[in-house]
C-alpha cells in the first residue's frame, strides 16, 4: 500500500460523500432529513469498509477501482448518462421530501436498506472472486476467466449487484418520483454489457466459450 493510494482513496471517498450529501440535502432544504441520513449510512459505511479491506489485502484492485476514466467513447457516454441519472435521482428525492410530492412510508426505507446491504455483500463477494475487476472496460495483462461462484451463475454478477443496489436508492430515500430516473439504470447497464462483451470476445482468450457455458448475463433464466 502506497501513501499516494491511501490519500487518493480517502480524498475520493470524502468528495463522493460530500457531493451526494449536497445533492440530497440542499434540495431538501434541511439537514433534518432522516431518510437521507439512513441512505448516507448504508451507502458509505459499507463502502468505507470495503475500501479498507482492499487497501490492506489488494491495493492494486483498489487502484483499479479508483480509475474511472473510460478510453472508449461509447463507454464514456454511458458513464456520463449514469452520472446524470444519479444527479437527477438525488435532487428529485430532496425536492420530494421538501414539497411532499410522493413520499413513501419510513418502513420502506428500512426494508430497502437491508436489500442494499445484501447487494453490497454480493458486490464484495464478486470482488473477492475476481481480482481483475475495474471500473473501466478493459482487459488486464495475464487476465484469466473466472467461471466459478457467482460467475458460474451469471456472467456479470457485479452489474447484477449494482442494479439491485441502485434501484434500492430512491426507495431508501422514500421518494417514488426519484425512482423514475433510476429505472433507466438497467438499460444503461445492458448497453454497457453489450460493448464490454464485444471487447472481451475479441481480446480475452476463452471468453466466447465461457459465454456458451454461462448463458445468462444478469438474471438467471431471464437475461
Amino acid at each position: 500500500m502506497s501513501i499516494k493510494l491511501f490519500f487518493e482513496a480517502i480524498f475520493k471517498f470524502a468528495l463522493g460523500a460530500l457531493l451526494v450529501g449536497l445533492l440530497i440535502f440542499l434540495p431538501a432544504g434541511t439537514v433534518f432529513f432522516l431518510k437521507g441520513w439512513i441512505f448516507m449510512g448504508v451507502l458509505f459505511v459499507p463502502m468505507l469498509g470495503c475500501g479498507i479491506v482492499m487497501m490492506i489485502k489488494n491495493p492494486s484492485l483498489l487502484a483499479s477501482r479508483l480509475n474511472a476514466k473510460e478510453k472508449q467513447k461509447e463507454q464514456g457516454i454511458i458513464i456520463k448518462l449514469s452520472g446524470l441519472m444519479f444527479v437527477l435521482g438525488f435532487v428529485l428525492a430532496g425536492l420530494d421530501y421538501r414539497f411532499s410530492w410522493f413520499l413513501l412510508p419510513t418502513y420502506i426505507s428500512y426494508i430497502f436498506s437491508a436489500v442494499l446491504i445484501l447487494a453490497y455483500i454480493m458486490w464484495a463477494e464478486v470482488l473477492r472472486e475476481n481480482a481483475y475487476l475495474s471500473r473501466t472496460v478493459k482487459v488486464e495483462k495475464n487476465q484469466r476467466i473466472v467461471d466459478t461462484g457467482l460467475y458460474g451463475i451469471v456472467r456479470h454478477p457485479m452489474y447484477t449487484a449494482s442494479i439491485v443496489l441502485f434501484l434500492s436508492v430512491p426507495l431508501i430515500l422514500g421518494s417514488l418520483i426519484s425512482l423514475i430516473p433510476f429505472l433507466f439504470y438497467p438499460f444503461i447497464i445492458v448497453a454497457r454489457i453489450k460493448k464490454e462483451e464485444e471487447l472481451l470476445s475479441k481480446e480475452l482468450s476463452g471468453y466466447e466459450e465461457y459465454m456458451k457455458k454461462v448463458k445468462y448475463r444478469l438474471i438467471p433464466f431471464i437475461y
